[in-house]
């Protein structure tokens, strides 16, 4: 069975009015920093957080991320990220998207919020797409963020330029 069989148009009366959390188990929350002046690339995920989308509610979207579960699966470097020079999990044990707008058009959504990490926050503005899977939500999100705007290391000579890839693909339950 293909998996377009599966794949409904979005329904947007379903998706306006419940309150739909992503699913840990079939979703990631993932990162992509360049290193080394741009000729290598950092990829990482986190392996705790918990996310809700309710567009009737304000904020409609929020996603909170346990810093410390940061896996690059390279041990030294996942305690450097985890370090003051980077997320500071000491102080800061998490990172949070929280929405202040969120605008459905279709197969899209508008979001605009802020990333809160390492003590610092910053706007984001994106699109996510979203589409109807039986009765679930998949949901794919990408944008880019200066890590340096968070108070974040841009390494030894400046070797991790900007920005970062914030990818989030989520299977949303109600």
């Amino acid at each position: 069975m293909s998996t377009d069989a599966l794949t409904n148009p979005v329904d947007t009366q379903s998706i306006l009015q419940g309150r739909w959390r992503i699913d840990p188990t079939r979703s990631s929350v993932e990162f992509r920093t360049p290193t080394l002046w741009g000729l290598a690339t950092v990829t990482g995920r986190f392996e705790t957080y918990e996310g809700t989308l309710e567009l009737q509610q304000n904020p409609a979207i929020e996603l909170t991320i346990d810093a410390a579960s940061l896996n690059t699966n390279l041990g030294f470097r996942d305690k450097h990220l985890r370090s003051e020079d980077f997320l500071d999990v000491a102080n800061h044990p998490q990172v949070r998207f929280v929405s202040h707008s969120v605008t459905l058009e279709g197969e899209r959504l508008k979001v605009r919020g802020r990333l809160h990490a390492a003590g610092e926050s910053i706007s984001l503005e994106f699109d996510a797409s979203v589409r109807a899977v039986s009765d679930e939500l998949e949901i794919e999100a990408r944008t880019y963020a200066d890590h340096r705007e968070l108070g974040m290391s841009h390494g030894l000579l400046g070797m991790i330029p900007t920005p970062s890839e914030l990818i989030v693909h989520g299977r949303l339950v109600r």
